[in-house]
Parts: structure tokens; sequence; C-alpha cells
């Protein structure tokens, strides 16, 4: 299984209506200058403290700038058991210069 997506392949599954939880792990202020609809912020740092927030059997997309800290989080998440974590590679970044060029860059 792959713990990787890409944002193409992320719009695909979104717009087919698939039941993803969005896990933006940046800090407060990235999100308020960038998100994806329908995300949820739980920065990488408060994520050990945070799972219980997350539904083990639902599948979980890690989001951050560049995919490093969305990458760390998928291995975190893995290691706690979720089975079902993929991340985001090139980030939130990778989606507006791939998919949806209204969602700011910065």
């Amino acid at each position: 299984m792959s713990f990787a997506i890409t944002p193409k392949e992320l719009k695909f599954r979104l717009d087919k209506g698939e039941q993803l939880v969005l896990l933006d792990v940046r800090e407060q202020w990235e999100y308020d200058l960038a998100k994806l609809s329908g995300s949820t912020l739980i920065p990488l740092a408060t994520l050990p403290q945070s799972l219980a927030r997350l539904n083990r059997e639902s599948e979980i997309i890690a989001i951050c700038h560049h995919g490093m800290r969305s990458a760390d989080a998928t291995n975190f998440l893995l290691q706690q058991g979720f089975t079902k974590v993929k991340n985001l590679v090139g980030g939130i970044d990778a989606w507006s210069a791939q998919v949806d060029g209204t969602v700011p860059r910065y």
C-alpha cells in the first residue's frame, strides 16, 4: 500500500465524493492563509495529544506546506496503529500549483 497521494489523485477522489479526512498539520497562521475546504487543523506538535479527534477507520490525508511535516504525521499515525493514512505529496503548495490556483501560495 502506498502512503502517498498526489494532488491530482486527491482531487479525483474528492470529486468522486469519497469520504476522506483532510488533516492539516500546519500552524494556525498557515491554515489562515491557505487551506483545503473541509480540512481539519491539528498542528503537528499537538498531534500526539489529539489522536482521539481522529477516527482510526477513516482514510486520512495529511497535508502541510510542502509535504515534509505531513510525511512525519503520516509516519507517526502509522506507528500509532492508523492503517489508512496518506501524505499529500508536495503539500498545499503543490495543490495550488497543480489543482486549484485560487488557493494562495506562500
